[in-house]
């Protein structure tokens, strides 16, 4: 798929063996920080926490990216498919509650065959795949009994919206798909008896400044095509970074009362099973410092 590359929705056409693609990526993926993560849900970092691999190179444009030095460019050192298979045991051998695969989707088929790698020298917890679904549905079904947790971004209904924030029109008719497939694939979330997961679906919403009517459609959209109790995770952590300093309104921190709507709104569709956060979460130390360091 990546020789005249058409793995994700760009479907680019580029050779990524000689050249970057419009994920800004080469076949094999540069990492940008693998180490112990804290701030994931609960059920996902834990106590000793989650064994993030950070990838550089990201198939969207958005104007407020935490992560824009690595989404823009490459930190760290390439790994090919036995490098990241030894940095998923190197992590659990660290005391990773999982392994957390964070900005994925340009690289595959090259995880799908460090996983099984991976689970052929002894990986055993569980691998989490961690994404801005604007992805293949024949891309993830190259996943299909090898990821175990997903935690999809689901951004934007409107076409317009995603096109100003994330340079796609395109968006949700992709992620849409995308996310059901994920939950086709491993079902609601299942924790173990420590409270933490092992097998499921949340699904991961960012509350923009100034973007509530986007998010009650996100969450509409939720309601009406998943069970209920379905995991939500609604998230107030937004804080302008990148090219969002100078595009009011996301120049600006989310408001309390923007956040409390939002909460109001999906807690009014019947999705209870929602993890909650409290307003100080908007801070950039949460942001790891991408140094290229595999600890």
């Amino acid at each position: 798929m990546q020789e005249g590359c058409v793995l994700c929705p760009r479907k680019c056409g580029v050779d990524r063996n000689i050249q970057r693609g419009a994920c800004n990526a080469p076949c094999f993926p540069y990492v940008a920080k693998a180490a112990l993560h804290m701030w994931e849900e609960p059920c996902i970092s834990g106590k000793r926490g989650s064994g993030a691999i950070f990838f550089c190179g990201c198939n969207l444009k958005c104007v407020f990216c935490q992560n824009y030095d690595i989404s823009n460019g490459s930190v760290g050192k390439m790994y090919d498919v036995e490098g990241i298979a030894e940095l998923m045991l190197r992590l659990q051998g660290k005391g990773a509650h999982n392994v957390n695969l964070v900005s994925p989707a340009p690289f595959v088929p090259v995880l799908a065959d460090a996983i099984r790698a991976a689970k052929n020298r002894g990986l055993s917890i569980p691998v989490v795949y961690n994404t801005n679904s604007y992805e293949t549905l024949e891309a993830l079904r190259m996943l299909d009994g090898l990821v175990d947790i997903y935690l999809p971004d689901l951004k934007y209904v409107s076409g317009a919206v995603s096109k100003k924030y994330s340079g796609t029109e395109n968006y949700f008719e992709y992620a849409a798909p995308a996310v059901r497939e994920m939950f086709r694939q491993t079902g609601l979330l299942e924790l173990d008896g420590d409270g933490l997961a092992n097998k499921g679906v949340i699904i991961r919403h960012l509350v923009l400044p100034g973007s509530v009517d986007e998010t009650r459609l996100v969450l509409k959209y939720i309601a009406e095509n998943f069970p209920k109790n379905i995991t939500v995770s609604l998230m107030s952590q937004y804080v302008p970074c990148y090219k969002a300093e100078k595009i009011p309104p996301l120049n600006r921190k989310l408001l309390r009362r923007e956040y409390e709507r939002a909460v109001d709104y999906c807690l009014s569709l019947g999705l209870e099973n929602a993890f909650i956060q409290k307003m100080d979460s908007a801070k950039r130390e949460y942001t790891p410092v991408f140094d290229g360091k595999c600890d």
